[in-house]
Parts: C-alpha cells; structure tokens; sequence
C-alpha cells in the first residue's frame, strides 16, 4: 500500500510503523487517521505479524491532533464535533484493542493525542529526551481519551491534567507508571524492536489471548465504559465555545498556529 502520512515495513515477524509528517510533528490529521486506519486493518488480518513498534519521523513521536486542521472548522457544535472526536478516539484505541502486542518508541515530544497514542500502546519505551503531557485544557479543549488516571492514578492526572503540563520529563513519566523503560536518546527503537522479537517468539494466539484477557480484566474494572463517558464529556467541552478556545481558534485562522500556540503560551508566562 502507498501511504502519504505514515510509513511502515516488515521486519522478520515484527511490523514498523513511522508516524511521516516530520514537518508537522507527526501531528495526526484526517489523511493519517485515514491510513492508520487502513494499515491496522493489514496488520491484524496478517498472521506472520506478531508484533507491531510505533515510533515517529524526524524530532518527534507526536504532537497531538492537527490543531491547524481542527481551527478550520467554522461550525463547532455538538453535532459537528461529535463525529470528529468519535474518529479520534477510535485510532488512538486502536492501539490498545490491536490483536498483536503494540510497542511505543517514543522520542522528542510525545504531546496531547499523541502521549495518549504512546500510552494506549502496550508498552512505552522512551528516549531520556521525551517531554509527555497533555496541554488541551490550556487552550479551551478537552481530553479525547482520558487514559492517563487508569496509569498514574487520580492525584498525578489532575495535577498533570488540569494544569495543562507538556513538560513531564521521561523519569518522571516512568516514575508514575506512563511508560515501561527509559532509555539514552537513539536508544529508544533499538530496544523496543528487541522486544518485539522477543514477543514474535511466542506463540501467536497464547500473547493474543493473554492481551486480551488482560485488556478485559480492565473492561470489567469499568474502563471502557469511563473512557467512552469521557468522550462524550469531551464533546461538550469542544462544543461550549469558551473564550479561551474562540480566541485560538481565531487566531489560528488570522495568523497561523505558531501566533495561537504564542498566544496560549503567554498566559501561562511563556512555558509551554
């Protein structure tokens, strides 16, 4: 298949998939959306793929969902939004549901729905350098898929959460239970590819069956159920039209992302 967001290749038992729009940060647009979707698909119905890593072109794992593509939107209701953030939290769990085991090699920025996409993989590798976090709330909008309290706990999401911080270091996120290993920077594909071969070694449908079981064992705790509840907040919060998102979005649309990211930065005294 001929992709223009993504990349991706067989190595042995082990699939690669690239996150490709280094330009962007590997932001996650409708075109990308459209051929994960598609590559999942491939991956899950190929029984030769036993395990699949996930990493991102150029400086970055992945700075979230295109915020220069969702400011274009100019009706922003319930009914428009809906839709839009129903097809975002579907790609990010894809990665959790996913028949074969899936291994995050994280680097750079791993920022909003993309440190949601590193921590719905199985298991988070990251490089020393990775900045996480998940700074919707600081520009008016909502959390897709709220994972983060079923890994760090309540206090450390609503600190982490409801401050808007995009700059937990990779110790700290491993500290708390984001991510499974920390490793020197150029480290971070070496080791998860190692891992995924281990995994391919295994036989395929006892790993399928014990993932699942233990995705289940989760689903009965109730957090598939908190997760799609979460969404459907999430729609509200897009669809409110605060001050704070009015003002980015228009800004984006006037002068570009980089002057709404300056704006939304400032009122936080320049840390973002």
């Amino acid at each position: 298949m001929e992709y223009e967001t993504i990349a991706f290749e067989k190595r042995g038992a082990v699939g690669l998939l690239t996150l490709n729009r280094p330009e962007r940060l590997n932001a996650i647009n409708r075109r990308m959306i459209e051929e994960l979707n598609r590559l999942l698909d491939s991956v899950e119905a190929d029984e030769a793929i036993r395990a699949l890593v996930v990493t991102g072109a150029g400086r970055a794992f992945c700075s979230g969902f295109d915020l220069k593509e969702s400011a274009q939107m100019e009706e922003r209701g319930v009914a428009q939004w809906q839709p839009v953030l129903k097809s975002d939290f579907d790609i990010i769990m894809r990665f959790w549901h996913l028949a074969q085991p899936t291994i995050a090699a994280v680097r750079g920025y791993a920022l909003a729905g993309g440190c949601e996409l590193a921590m719905a993989c199985d298991v988070t590798i990251a490089a020393d350098d990775t900045r996480f976090g998940e700074p919707e709330l600081r520009f008016g909008a909502g959390i897709v898929v709220l994972l983060m309290p079923w890994l760090t706990g309540p206090k450390k999401a609503k600190e982490f959460l409801l401050s808007g911080n995009d700059r937990i270091t990779a110790e700290e996120a491993h500290s708390i239970g984001m991510v499974n290993r920390v490793v020197p920077l150029g480290q971070e594909l070496d080791a998860a590819l190692a891992l995924a071969r281990d995994i391919a070694v295994m036989d395929r449908n006892a790993v399928k069956l014990t993932k699942h079981a233990i995705n289940r064992s989760y689903d009965i705790m109730g957090m598939r159920d908190a997760l799609a509840m979460a969404l459907d907040i999430d729609v509200q919060v897009q669809s409110l039209e605060t001050e704070e998102g009015k003002t980015f979005a228009e800004i984006a649309r006037r002068e570009g992302l980089k002057a709404a990211l300056a704006w939304r930065d400032a009122r936080f005294g320049g840390r973002s």
